[in-house]
């Protein structure tokens, strides 16, 4: 019995130890000698090239001196405390490994269903950077064991200094900087030794994501990184508190030249994009790399040549005025594809008296009128009810609206005039005000808002953001997402976005990667892009707000849109054939107001010299008509069928079945057989002022009309605002003999007013509605208004 018990767990024991043994070569048998790591440490260079293999710039390998290695002592020591404090605490204590960060990550990745990356020591990650390399995107248990198993090795053979030292020399710190001199001179174009605190603890907050704390494209990032680093090391006891305060008040200059380059600022997009490839393991950045790019060289140093030249000549001459214009940008793309041919940042990226390596085209800025070609594209769908028309009626007069923070709101031309009845298409070819504002009220800024989202305008957000002074730029985009949407208004209304990278090869010339086709997608009516585009191209038409033949106008047919904002702090001209579009910004990077430079005087002379240099000896493209489109013909003011009485008649493109079919009611024969215009009492100071006979009353003194909310209107409740910034204008035309103008809503008296203008508000609510105002006259007469009953729905 004895011998029978003694021999049972003998017979576990060889099975154990098959399977301790079978284990151990899964996990150890090919582990790398860390007599290895040496023959890790070069980097290979990278190429951008132009679409045309034409080199826009190379990072260099490591030999060439973007990775000169340091001792352990010439390595600052502000950069080691930096980075003990926020990648490994206890790098000093530990051996290699610290077992309950691991025990703590495996428990929390198991409990997850897989092992992901988590408590790793600054020793693992240098096992795991330059000896398992081709198991570093691998998230399992089998990978972290033997980067424990190396880290251990390592610390049996390097010192813990020179183990640090191996981090900060090969670590990648984003920009194709890999190790910390690269970083220094990269980003602060000064020797690692001569680092401050502020700079140490940017760059050491680099490594975990260097795609997305980069300080050049998202500086903002980089700083909450810094801040937090600073913190870690007030935390470990490496600095102060009054040192983590100075220094996180401390400014940084960069350094503006990190390497002499084509396309500066299109390229630090691409070196964007590789980070972001880099880290989520599509590329391996130790491989050889041609990365050939959207850009077209040639179009490029042309753009640049005009926009440089251009923006030399306002620089003032003896005894002329100072225009204060001192930068631009520019991009110029194919609408068909999405691709950028051509992206210039700045008047001259090395210029820092304009922050010339801002990259002022993917910068938000107020758009101005630019903007207006997204709220016509969303009035004009045919998909909604009572669409607009390229016909339809706005009346450009004076005209009071409430903003977003309750406050009145009177927009005006930029000539200052009013032009009374105008068609969508004058009112969008001249890039009149009052129509813009009207038209965003009608169709409602969430459609509005709605649109332009679908359209790559990212930088709008929620309604409840804005108010009606959207409709004149009161909203930031890029020059990027705004040339973007209009690619879609040139390609038919179909929607491609934008792209930089064609594919990326190595050395031998194989695809290594190449982007996922971007999907297009019909975001705008073809009809409706069309009848933009037919608009936009119409000299006639613009000639209220540009003149004829200006300089939006070129050798061929082209779409074009200018902008300006208020007080002339940004112009703006996009404009496009089917196959190219340009887009110009001008401006200065500081928001200083430039002097009565509009984007007709500022951006249109770029944009127009760009679109015929690029264009030169290429025939005319005519935009393609799409089927379901009818010319009809109306009456000129109203938009409506002429009748016999109507003077002036037009014909419009019209989408099918959104053509009037009512007669037009404004020319009407007086008791005389003369001819005289019935039109609404706001537009009939406009139509005397032009000499234009008009059904008069205004004789009667005491004549009172409520010209605000007009009769069987609908209004709707949008949840997203505050409903006490949800007002109606209330408002009426009245005589010269009244004392006083009472409002009232559903028979209660809602104000009353003294003088002139009788305007007051009404919050929506729900429901049917009666308004109507009641007048006293000097000698007591009370006269009663017309009624206009509403509805407010959700």
């Amino acid at each position: 019995m004895r011998t029978l018990m003694k021999t049972k767990p003998a017979r576990f024991v060889l099975p154990g130890l098959l399977l301790l043994g079978a284990l151990s070569i899964y996990l150890f048998y090919d582990l790398p000698s860390i007599r290895s790591l040496p023959e890790n440490l070069n980097r290979p260079s990278v190429k951008i090239t132009d679409r045309n293999g034409r080199l826009l710039y190379e990072i260099l390998p490591a030999e060439s001196g973007r990775n000169a290695v340091l001792s352990a002592g010439n390595l600052t020591q502000c950069m080691k405390d930096a980075t003990i404090a926020v990648e490994d605490k206890n790098f000093y204590q530990n051996s290699g490994v610290d077992v309950m960060a691991i025990i703590r990550a495996v428990w929390i990745n198991l409990q997850g269903g897989e092992t992901l990356s988590g408590g790793s020591t600054i020793t693992q990650q240098v096992a795991r950077t330059l000896l398992l390399s081709d198991e570093k995107t691998e998230r399992t248990l089998r990978r972290k064991l033997r980067e424990t198993v190396l880290a251990w090795q390592l610390t049996r053979v390097y010192t813990k200094d020179e183990i640090l030292a191996l981090y900060l020399n090969q670590i990648y710190y984003g920009g194709m900087a890999y190790g910390i001199e690269a970083a220094s001179q990269t980003y602060f174009g000064k020797p690692a030794s001569d680092l401050l605190l502020p700079e140490c603890a940017l760059l050491a907050g680099l490594p975990q994501t260097p795609g997305i704390y980069n300080p050049f494209t998202n500086p903002d990032l980089a700083l909450e990184r810094q801040r937090v680093v600073l913190g870690l090391m007030e935390k470990s006891g490496f600095i102060s508190p009054a040192e983590r305060i100075n220094a996180e008040r401390a400014p940084l200059s960069y350094n503006p030249v990190p390497y002499p380059i084509e396309a500066p600022h299109f390229i630090w997009m691409v070196k964007d994009q590789l980070d972001d490839l880099f880290a989520s393991g599509r590329l391996n950045p130790l491989e050889s790399l041609v990365v050939r790019t959207t850009l077209d060289l040639h179009i490029q140093n042309l753009a640049e040549e005009i926009l440089q030249r251009r923006i030399e000549s306002f620089k003032p001459r003896e005894g002329e005025v100072n225009r204060n214009v001192n930068n631009a940008a520019l991009v110029v793309m194919n609408p068909q594809t999405g691709e950028i041919l051509t992206l210039v940042g700045s008047a001259d990226y090395f210029d820092a008296s304009i922050n010339g390596a801002l990259n002022m085209a993917i910068s938000p800025r107020q758009s101005g009128s630019a903007f207006k070609p997204v709220i016509y594209a969303a009035a004009l769908n045919p998909n909604q009810p009572h669409p607009m028309t390229a016909a339809s009626t706005l009346m450009d007069v004076m005209q009071t609206f409430t903003t977003k923070g309750e406050q009145i709101y009177k927009p005006v031309n930029y000539d200052g005039r009013e032009h009374g009845f105008v068609s969508v298409r004058e009112a969008l070819a001249s890039s009149l005000n009052v129509p813009a504002v009207l038209t965003l009220q009608s169709v409602g800024i969430e459609k509005v808002i709605l649109l332009a989202n679908q359209l790559g305008i990212r930088s709008l957000e929620g309604p409840r953001n804005y108010d009606l002074s959207l409709a004149l730029g009161g909203g930031q985009m890029s020059l990027l997402e705004l040339s973007r949407a209009y690619t879609a208004l040139a390609n038919a209304g179909k929607y491609a976005g934008s792209t930089i990278i064609l594919e990326i090869l190595d050395a031998d010339g194989n695809i290594l990667y190449a982007p996922a086709a971007t999907p297009v997608f019909q975001v705008v009516d073809a009809r409706v892009a069309w009848l933009i585009s037919d608009i936009l191209s119409d000299d006639q038409s613009r000639q209220t707000g540009f003149g004829i033949n200006s300089v939006l106008k070129i050798d061929r047919t082209a779409a074009v849109k200018t902008g300006t904002t208020t007080n002339f702090h940004d112009n703006w001209t996009i404009g496009y054939t089917p196959d190219l579009l340009v887009g110009v910004w001008v401006g200065n990077s500081n928001y200083q107001a430039m002097h009565n430079v509009t984007g007709l005087t500022g951006a249109a002379p770029i944009w127009h010299e760009t679109m015929r240099s690029i264009l030169q000896g290429y025939p005319d493209k005519p935009f393609i008509q799409p089927d379901g489109l009818i010319q009809f013909e109306v009456c000129d003011l109203s938009g409506l069928i002429p009748t016999q009485a109507c003077a002036h008649t037009r014909t419009e493109w019209f989408i099918t079945g959104t053509q009037p079919v009512t007669p037009d009611t404004f020319y009407q024969y007086s008791d005389t057989g003369g001819i005289v215009l019935d039109i609404p009492l706001e537009a009939r100071d406009w139509a005397k002022s032009q000499g234009l006979p008009v059904l008069d009353d205004s004789n009667n003194t005491v004549a009172l009309t409520l010209t605000s909310p007009a009769d069987n209107t609908t209004y709707k409740i949008t949840p997203e605002l505050d409903l006490s910034a949800q007002r109606l204008a209330l408002s009426t035309l009245t005589g010269t003999g009244f004392a006083q103008v009472t409002f009232f809503v559903d028979g209660s008296a809602l104000g009353t007013l003294f003088t002139p203008p009788y305007q007051t508000w009404w919050i929506l609510s729900l429901g049917e509605h009666q308004f109507w105002a009641e007048g006293v006259t000097a000698s007591g007469e009370i006269v009663k208004s017309n009624v206009a009953t509403i509805k407010v729905v959700e």
